[in-house]
């Protein structure tokens, strides 16, 4: 699944790809947000992407997306 980061004082949003379910993630940002505490999220390749909450513009949680094998067009 795609989760795109709005962060406040930068012009480019950061986006990665994780395996966590979209309820798993919201329900990790809400309580970064209330505890003003840090979001932790682990992307697809095992990467530790650390976000500080206070400084979340937006967040856009994707749809989960299979991922197409082979080379034909769907």
């Amino acid at each position: 699944m795609e989760v795109k980061f709005g962060i406040t004082d930068i012009a480019r949003e950061v986006t990665i790809e994780t395996l966590a379910t979209p309820d798993e993630i919201a329900d990790q940002i809400r309580t970064a947000v209330e505890n003003s505490s840090l979001v932790d999220l682990t992307d697809d390749k095992g990467r530790r992407i650390l976000v500080p909450a206070s400084k979340i513009g937006y967040v856009d949680l994707g749809a989960p997306a299979a991922r197409a094998v082979g080379f034909g067009t769907v």
